[in-house]
């Protein structure tokens, strides 16, 4: 089974009240080393992002770790790698200044790699990851294959100011990036803001799943996630509560976490509830550990022995 991951890497530092700064690869990076942790080695990722060069062969090295990760589709440039700077409030508040932010990935780096893929993943990490453009290409790539392709919205809702700083505020042409896609993923935030009408989630699943999108997710943190799913014309709202609430350390890199597990387990099973369950359970897990020093210890959520957590509709 082979997984394209398509967003930008990062370079984070991480800044918690009282405590020591945290500096680790970020974005993209939370997602390629989840799923090399998930899937066997018989699997492939392939991610496809830029670095810059002074950054290239250390991450290289990083992922050379991973015996399932093709680095193919990882290219150079000239400047530096986007560094981010997370400085939280609380453990649910924080400021985010993105410095650097790289050019979109180019369609013709994408090609070449979904090809024969059986999922993509598109995180828009900084929210210039790739453009409306070659979402559609994307969209036109895979559609007689049904390759399932997952977007998590992530920074498509965020601005950025002129010192760096990112706000929240809506997407205009949010109805174009969220059309005839497998699946699309919010936090409660960005799930808020996305909409210029403002719509509520319940409005916003109906709408976002009239549009040849079969699933949506919300997630809430420590109080767990929602699954809207098309099913045979009528929506479906599955709730499923938290995982080990109170463990929580550090919420970096937790939707991006999710996003990747869903992709493991639904790439492996069809199955849309229990890959839900599954990203549940695999982000709360990784939330006990800061930043991305730790994430290898996902490799013990193995999928054929994983039972999906339940909820309730």
């Amino acid at each position: 089974m082979t997984i394209t991951v398509i967003g930008h890497l990062c370079l984070d530092v991480i800044r918690h009240s009282g405590r020591n700064e945290t500096r680790s690869y970020g974005g993209i990076f939370f997602s390629v080393a989840t799923l090399a942790n998930l899937l066997g080695p018989n699997d492939t990722i392939l991610p496809v992002f830029g670095v810059g060069k002074g950054d290239y062969d250390t991450l290289i090295e990083r992922l050379s770790v991973y015996p399932n990760i093709d680095t193919e589709g990882i290219y150079k440039f000239n400047g530096p790698t986007n560094q981010v700077e997370l400085v939280y409030n609380s453990l649910n508040e924080r400021t985010e200044c993105s410095r650097y932010i790289s050019e979109p990935i180019p369609w013709k780096r994408i090609r070449q790699n979904i090809s024969s893929t059986d999922m993509i993943l598109v995180n828009m990490i900084s929210g210039f990851d790739i453009t409306l453009e070659t979402l559609d290409e994307i969209r036109m790539e895979t559609r007689a294959e049904r390759t399932p392709v997952y977007l998590d919205v992530h920074s498509l809702t965020l601005g950025i100011n002129d010192d760096f700083t990112r706000f929240r505020r809506p997407v205009d042409t949010w109805r174009r990036w969220l059309f005839m896609l497998h699946a699309i993923h919010l936090n409660e935030a960005e799930a808020a803001v996305l909409t210029p009408e403002k719509l509520d989630e319940l409005p916003l699943a109906h709408q976002v799943l009239s549009m040849n999108t079969k699933v949506m997710h919300i997630t809430r943190g420590e109080r767990g996630c929602t699954l809207f799913q098309d099913s045979h014309k009528h929506m479906k709202r599955l709730d499923m509560p938290a995982v080990e609430p109170g463990k929580a350390v550090d919420p970096t890199g937790c939707g991006d976490v999710f996003a990747a597990a869903y992709c493991a387990h639904y790439a492996k099973s069809g199955d849309t509830v229990a890959a839900t369950g599954y990203a549940n359970g695999v982000a709360a897990f990784k939330a006990q550990y800061a930043g991305s020093m730790e994430i290898d210890k996902l490799s013990s959520f193995c999928l054929q022995d994983y039972q999906a957590i339940g909820g309730t509709s």
